[in-house]
Formats: C-alpha cells, structure tokens, sequence
C-alpha cells in the first residue's frame, strides 16, 4: 500500500481525502490518502519523508504552498512562475518534483463552463498567492485584459509588474473597471466564513448582464448568493479544486483519473459538511 496526503495546517477541513480516495479506489489502486497536519516548524521534515518509497507524493495546501517550493529538488518553470507548489511527486530516483496544478485546475474549471479565458476581460480581487496562481493561469490561457484589485493598492501594482494586468484599489473606483467585465474573481479568503464579502456588493451591479462571478471557495458566499440575486452566473471553487486534484493524480499515478468519481465524492462530501 502506498501512500500520499495532504500537507498543511489545519487540513481537517479538506475535501480532497473524499475525491481521491474514491479516485484510486474506482481504478483499484492500493493508494490510501491521507491528512497530514504540519505545523511550520515540521515542515522540512516532512517533506523530506516523501523520499521513501512508501510514498507516491504529497499535496500541499496553506500556508504551505509557498514554502514548499524551496524544499524540492526540481520544480516546473509553472511552480516557479506562480512561486508556489502545491503538488509534490517523488520520483523513482528519490528525488521531489514540485507543480503547481491550481493553475491548470482553474484554465480546467473554467472551460468546463464554456468560459474562454483568451476571449474575457477579467477582473481579480486580491493579490496574494491566490491571485497570482490566476494570473499565471490566465497569462497561460492568453488573456489579455486583466485588472487586480487589491485595498493595498502596491500589493497589486506588484504582482501586475511581474505577471501583467492593470492594478486599481478596490473600492469604490473598481465600478468603472466592472462595467467592462466578463469574469469576476474572488481570489481573497474573504467569504469563507459564510457572512464577508470581499467588496461592496453594491458593486455587482455594474457587471454587464452576461458577466459570471467566480469565487475560488468552495462554498456558497455572499459574494456569490448576490450575484445570483441579480441574474448573474455565480461559480464556486469546487470545480477548480476537483480539477487541480485530478491533475496531482495524474502526475502521481500516470493515469488518466476517473473525473466523474471525483466530482461526485467531491460533491457527496460537501453537502455532508453542509457547505452548499
């Protein structure tokens, strides 16, 4: 039996043991996917574990991703770009290859939903690692109209330097970028608590009528229970996890993952959770 996990802290909350296990079970893999808690100071060394043979490799979710990036051997021009790992492979020499599949799973998430990213003006809230991974993502996708709005106004001004887009402050000024926007992006924490919103929701209604609204959590937030109210397409995190997911499994398994298992154990536990 080999093993792979989720590296991060906390991690009780995640979803990806309940699709990934399911996912190596319909393929009949003796892989079992685990959580494994790790505060800062044991991160090194449990990275460094991965090298056994026991181990096909690891996820690794906050505060881990960026960290981790300086603890492999190799990491792919993609990781470097979005200066985070949040997949680790061991290979059959030892050695840890770190990728960044956040952004192949939100280029996945979104043309599952018929969105092309090169034909869209987008919109980003935030300019954390969040944020970066979709602007690596977007730049990938061939997106040429992108603006980051961040309320540290440097912060943005920063990441749009290095990976391109305009950076404006988010507040009230944002509506005039929202009146020619086709994707909003929620990139910041800000709704996962199920009561916050990133912005003035009074915002929404600038965003022209076919506009969609994307928050990267994977739950139902004001943000999104808004945009709904006003006739707006509202997407949530989920698919992009699911997506990012099966392209960790790939990497550690060589196989083509069972997708449609993985959305409905993805699914199946969420609504356990009550998170929908």
């Amino acid at each position: 039996m080999q093993r792979v996990g989720l590296i991060g802290y906390p991690v009780a909350h995640s979803l990806s043991p309940a699709f990934q296990q399911a996912a190596f079970d319909a393929l009949r893999l003796p892989v079992r996917y685990e959580l494994w808690p790790t505060p800062p100071e044991a991160l090194a060394a449990r990275i460094a574990a991965l090298r056994h043979p026991t181990f096909l490799g690891a996820n690794i979710t906050v505060p881990h991703k960026v960290a981790a990036l300086s603890y492999v051997d190799v990491a792919s021009a993609r990781a470097q770009r979005a200066g985070a790992v949040n997949t680790i492979v061991r290979q059959e020499d030892g050695r840890l290859f770190g990728e960044n599949t956040d952004v192949p799973g939100f280029l996945a998430s979104l043309y599952e939903v018929g969105i092309e990213p090169a034909d869209v003006r987008v919109a980003v809230l935030g300019a954390g690692g969040a944020a970066r991974g979709v602007l690596v993502a977007l730049a990938e996708a061939g997106c040429r109209s992108v603006v980051v709005a961040n309320r540290t106004l440097a912060r943005a001004q920063a990441l749009t330097s290095e990976l391109g887009g305009q950076a404006v402050p988010l507040d009230e000024r944002l509506a005039d970028v929202l009146m020619s926007t086709d994707l909003l992006v929620n990139a910041t924490s800000v709704g996962w608590d199920g009561a916050s919103a990133p912005l003035d929701l009074a915002l929404l209604a600038a965003l022209p009528t076919h506009a969609t609204v994307y928050d990267l959590t994977y739950r139902d937030t004001p943000l999104l229970q808004a945009a709904r109210s006003r006739g707006l397409r509202a997407i949530d995190g989920l698919g992009m996890l699911v997506h990012q997911g099966a392209a960790s499994f790939r990497l550690w398994t060589g196989q083509e993952p069972p997708l449609a298992v993985m959305w409905a154990a993805a699914k199946a536990a969420r609504d356990a959770r009550g998170q929908q």
